[in-house]
């Protein structure tokens, strides 16, 4: 059986809260952590309408990439739209999940799936962030509860290593203590030298995990005061493969921008915005960078990098306008709801291989925009 708490854990490990940005909101926002989730459900953004869905499908438990909650709030009655929302979700039995700008920053996130559907391999960050900070463990125990221990530890985020859970290495060797007034030891006795048999537990944990696994090292552990060290490690990743926000890949085959343009349009979800470009239709393609969402902040950046081409979403006139004039490579514009969508299904594989739980990416088109139109007949621009 799994619970909200597991399932938060193994996207937490995904998806560092660490990564989030400092204006961000993530995490869980309603539900209890010790509900049991059979079905996860996975979205976008949390409307109505997707929350809805989740009842239906009988998911006990819904991530999304927007946060329901990014403002202050002072109030959550079901009369206003977001306090409709949550009472849905908890009078249908569903815990709400977020993993926003630190879904972006993660490898993989929401970036590396968008790379992948336009066509490159996804390199080096745009804008890179150093590794979520790591701490090595170690932990005395006795032999006989280590792996209770290490059980409790690991559901509690500890021992991930890459795409290996439950890492950790065992020593042998033996503990000394003696017990003082005031002691109730588990072994031993008060005023006497003890001497036991003892495992060192090592293994690695994120440092934002640092809180909760003393509080489950505390809770399993037989011991009334249980013997443990904490080193903050240096950060070694590799900068290509570093977190950050943005992409930087290339096309297998150099292609003009009029036909790499096409090839974005097909690759992601159709919507009524549809996909746009800025430059020389002719241009020749090959390199590119790529930023899921809202990604004009980032045109500076991007003219810098001897890039090809930039896809991106919610591109406004007057900053393209003086990035084009600078010297910018073209621009693609997508919808906003486009480019990051496919995520959904990149986290159910993360939370389906992980806890065994069923999955279902709830399809629904949540991009706002549900027309466009183009003149009936062409005529000069005024």
């Amino acid at each position: 059986m799994s619970t909200v708490a597991q399932i938060r854990t193994i996207l937490e490990a995904a998806y560092p809260p660490s990564l989030a940005e400092s204006w961000d909101t993530v995490g869980l926002v309603c539900g209890d952590p010790a509900d049991e989730v059979r079905r996860v459900a996975f979205a976008l953004d949390c409307t109505q309408a997707v929350a809805e869905e989740a009842v239906r499908i009988g998911a006990q438990m819904l991530v999304v990439h927007h946060p329901l909650l990014m403002r202050g709030v002072t109030s959550v009655a079901a009369d206003t739209p977001k306090g409709k929302v949550i009472h849905t979700l908890i009078k249908g039995g569903v815990a709400l999940f977020s993993a926003h700008t630190n879904a972006d920053s993660a490898r993989p996130g929401v970036n590396d799936r968008l790379a992948e559907l336009v066509g490159i391999t996804p390199g080096r960050p745009i804008l890179p962030k150093s590794g979520a900070a790591v701490d090595k463990w170690g932990v005395h125990v006795p032999p006989a509860d280590a792996e209770a221990l290490k059980a409790a530890l690991f559901d509690a985020g500890a021992g991930g290593i890459g795409n290996y859970r439950g890492c950790a290495f065992d020593i042998e060797g033996t503990g000394q203590f003696t017990p003082v007034e005031g002691a109730d030891p588990t072994d031993g006795e008060v005023g006497v030298p003890h001497r036991a048999a003892e495992l060192r537990v090592e293994f690695v944990a994120p440092a934002s995990r640092r809180r909760a696994l003393i509080d489950a090292l505390r809770a399993a552990h037989p011991y009334e005061e249980p013997a443990f060290d904490i080193l903050e490690m240096a950060d070694t990743s590799d900068t290509a493969l570093a977190p950050g926000l943005g992409r930087i890949g290339e096309l297998p085959e150099p292609m003009t921008l009029r036909d790499f343009t096409q090839q974005v349009a097909d690759a992601l979800p159709q919507t009524e915005w549809g996909v746009r470009a800025a430059g020389d239709p002719d241009a020749v393609i090959r390199t590119v960078a790529v930023s899921s969402g809202s990604g004009d902040s980032f045109l500076d950046a991007v003219r810098g990098l001897g890039v090809d081409a930039y896809v991106t979403s919610d591109l406004r006139h007057h900053p393209v306008d003086e990035y084009l004039r600078a010297g910018g490579p073209p621009v693609i514009d997508t919808a906003h709801w486009a480019s990051e969508f496919p995520w959904a299904a990149q986290a159910a594989g993360i939370v389906g291989g992980e806890a065994g739980v069923e999955t279902h990416v709830i399809d629904l088109r949540t991009d706002p925009w549900t027309l466009s139109a183009h003149a009936s007949n062409a005529h000069p621009s005024k």
